[in-house]
């Protein structure tokens, strides 16, 4: 681990906590509070533990293109054998692919956008130019 940042393997509160845990729970990563998520999708603009400023960090669009073509392939697969192997009606698809494929992008882009910002905030990442 960078030095600088405190260990949280024995899972302490108050700690940095590890970057598993972040991005999958929504925790700071400055404290580990579950502060990071303002929404469903949405990052809040500080933490209202520690003070940490999320909007400092640049998280863009990169998340949303990678998780939408990885989804997408795996659905498109998935209802492809479905309809080889039995041949539902078209709204057994519907039901099926519809309520899947939002859950699995909302959910998907809430741990990828944590996991991001996550990961800027343990390399220091900076934007180019800037003289923090």
């Amino acid at each position: 681990m960078p030095s600088g940042l405190p260990d949280n393997s024995k899972g302490q509160p108050g700690q940095s906590p590890d970057f598993g845990s972040a991005a999958l729970f929504g925790l700071c990563p400055s404290c580990g509070e579950r502060t990071l998520f303002d929404g469903v999708a949405r990052f809040a603009d500080r933490c209202s533990n520690c003070g940490l400023e999320f909007s400092r960090f640049n998280v863009g669009d990169g998340p949303a293109a990678f998780l939408t073509l990885i989804v997408g392939g795996l659905v498109t697969i998935l209802a492809v054998w479905l309809e080889l192997a039995v041949s539902p009606p078209f709204w057994v698809h519907a039901l099926i692919w519809i309520p899947l494929v939002a859950v699995l992008v909302v959910g998907g882009l809430r741990v990828a956008k944590a996991a991001l910002l996550f990961s800027e905030y343990r390399n220091r990442a900076r934007e180019a130019g800037s003289k923090e």
